[in-house]
């Protein structure tokens, strides 16, 4: 069996998945989702996976854990040996993601192995990426407004616009290791975008979309998707999917926005800095989004 720790935000939650289940598949063995992390878990939705998608996602026992981990299983102790100074004295399959980029040796591992770490690149899951669409199809159809929009974003040259502030904006910690992006950067992807799109039609989503309104001037058709709050905020990635082209916050939620459109031809616009400390992030944006 192989688990994969799940925390952070939907996005987080999506890429941990994709890789574990993609390792599964490779070992020809199950995947099983350590949630234990929500149990205190105060940002975000708590775990999503199983409330928004139609797919099974086993949950792994503490016997499971216990099993593959033996006495580093507790919580406590997997923080202290995940840090790298403990790092010989890890169980052998602990498996702890080394660095932000993508980590190769993966393929090596046995289908016996926990998983700890983000795994945020498309390369982890690339060879399964249909079946990995597939475990992302959401789970309840599309209703009242959402699904007028859903109709609208059908009929035109719809543009997905991501701006993500929310705790990036708020918590010092936490802009000192995201940052934001900046006016320009909207502007220059969407010059950047309306020059190869002829009448395009911005969908606009933010967690805080009165800044938005107060700050970025858009001088094409676009209208404000500001009703999907709480525990329905994951309808946003649903209908940016359903976009034809995307520009992307330095946010894992829209990068799957943006990744789930199957559209061969769309046109991805990222932030070259996804990271106030300069990241590289030669890994995490796929071969053919345009970096601004």
């Amino acid at each position: 069996m192989i688990v994969t720790k799940i925390i952070g935000g939907l996005g987080n939650q999506m890429f941990q998945y994709a890789a574990g289940i993609a390792l599964a598949l490779e070992k020809n063995t199950t995947l099983a989702l350590d949630v234990s992390g929500f149990e205190n878990y105060e940002l975000h939705q708590g775990f999503e996976l199983q409330r928004v998608f139609n797919s099974i996602f086993e949950i792994a026992s503490k016997a499971d854990i216990q099993r593959l981990l033996g006495w580093q299983s507790s919580p406590r102790v997997q923080r202290i040996v995940s840090r790298k100074p403990f790092s010989l004295l890890r169980n052998k399959n602990f498996i702890v993601e080394p660095h932000f980029q993508y980590w190769p040796s993966i393929n090596y591992l046995t289908g016996d192995c926990y998983l700890s770490g983000y795994w945020q690149s498309e390369k982890y899951f690339s060879d399964v990426a249909d079946q990995i669409r597939e475990s992302f199809t959401f789970k309840i159809p599309l209703e009242n407004q959402n699904a007028e929009l859903a109709k609208q974003i059908s009929q035109v040259n719809s543009v997905s616009l991501h701006v993500r502030r929310g705790d990036y904006a708020n918590n010092p910690k936490t802009i000192s290791t995201h940052g934001l992006c900046s006016l320009e950067y909207y502007e220059s992807a969407i010059s950047y975008l309306t020059e190869r799109v002829q009448q395009p039609d911005f969908f606009i989503f933010s967690d805080d979309i009165e800044w938005v309104k107060n700050n970025l001037k858009i001088d094409y058709p676009h209208q404000y998707v500001e009703h999907n709050l709480g525990s329905e905020s994951y309808n946003d990635m649903r209908l940016m999917s359903m976009c034809q082209h995307h520009i992307i916050a330095n946010s894992s939620f829209s990068w799957w926005g943006a990744w789930l459109n199957p559209n061969m031809d769309k046109i991805v616009v990222a932030p070259k800095c996804w990271f106030a400390n300069q990241t590289d992030l030669q890994d995490l944006l796929p071969t053919g989004w345009k970096k601004l």
